[in-house]
């Protein structure tokens, strides 16, 4: 464990910077796979992407409602939290990573039934590189502060480029085009997220309370856009799908956020963001060369590849060498 780093409460002694979990990145990027998939169908079938958005989280939501309040360490952990906000450690903004996990699923429910799951994902990875690079550089989020690097910026980079060539071929016209927007927005509310969820999770001890924070705050923020589209006027879907597989994606979504508030203060945002992406492109490429719907394109596994090669460049030890920034405040801390 290098400098400026330290062991939060409730995280697992062994669990280091290591391949572990980056791997954990890596197995909850597949499961955004298919959540991109699920979210995208049942917005498809619903014909609304927020308000399919707002059944999965609640699916998601109805869990950890049951799940968490009867085990010690979320009881504990939630009592954390309160003290911590009301005694200014946390503020209440840092309990706003929802709201940027809402951003997220509406997106995959609005896009990924016209651009595919592949591309929304590549789309996904320049907004999260680019977020993770500047969270992690000015913000740090449970964890220390780290420099721009020459790494990590070719990283990030590479994930740019990644969106370019992946994205090329579905560029043809300004609705499109704005379908491509969205998820690299939403790549941007992830690294975002990632870093508040952490905070958040370093002060309670345990990633469950932060991720029954994060789903309570995404289903609200769903509720409010939905209520305010209906006080102007607009209308609402008269009815959701019956088949429950298209309503695991919130289940999902609960293993995927807590998976991120436990090694995120570990491996750091950008890192995080990217062996994430690279577990998404894993899954996202098989769902689309065999179910319906867009296949891959050349420009699609080249998109991949370039991505893996920017996670082995800002991840590799080689590379990682002196770029924690030292910083007087503590690991839990952060800015006011």
């Amino acid at each position: 464990m290098g400098r400026g780093e330290s062991v939060e409460p409730g995280s697992p002694a062994g669990l280091g910077r290591g391949p572990i979990p980056i791997a954990g990145a890596v197995i909850g990027g597949v499961g955004l796979a298919v959540q991109s998939r699920l979210n995208g169908e049942l917005g498809s079938r619903v014909g609304d992407g927020i308000t399919a958005t707002l059944a999965s989280t609640s699916v998601g939501l109805l869990l950890l409602l049951a799940i968490v309040p009867l085990l010690p360490v979320g009881r504990r952990g939630l009592r954390l939290v309160h003290a911590a906000v009301r005694g200014g450690e946390l503020r209440w903004w840092h309990l706003a990573g929802g709201v940027c996990g809402a951003v997220f699923v509406a997106g995959q429910g609005i896009s990924v039934g016209s651009v595919g799951v592949a591309v929304f994902t590549v789309a996904v990875v320049g907004g999260s590189a680019v977020g993770g690079l500047l969270m992690d550089r000015f913000w740090g989020g449970a964890g220390a502060p780290r420099r721009i690097t020459v790494a990590r910026t070719a990283g990030a980079a590479a994930c740019v480029v990644a969106v370019a060539v992946t994205g090329r071929g579905a560029w043809s016209g300004s609705g499109t085009l704005a379908l491509v927007v969205l998820p690299v927005f939403a790549g941007v509310a992830i690294a975002v997220q990632s870093a508040l969820n952490g905070r958040v999770g370093a002060v309670a001890g345990s990633p469950w309370p932060a991720t029954l924070i994060n789903f309570v705050v995404a289903a609200g923020s769903l509720t409010l856009a939905l209520t305010i589209r209906a006080g102007f006027g607009g209308d609402l879907p008269g009815h959701l799908p019956s088949e429950p597989l298209l309503y695991l994606g919130g289940l999902i979504g609960v293993g995927v956020v807590s998976v991120a508030t436990l090694v995120v203060r570990r491996i750091g945002v950008l890192v995080f963001g990217l062996a994430s992406v690279s577990g998404q492109l894993l899954g996202a490429v098989l769902l689309d060369a065999l179910t319906p719907g867009p296949r891959p394109s050349v420009a699609t596994f080249a998109g991949v590849a370039i991505t893996f090669g920017a996670l082995v460049l800002a991840a590799h030890p080689r590379f990682r060498r002196s770029e924690t920034v030292q910083d007087v405040r503590s690991p839990v801390s952060g800015p006011r």
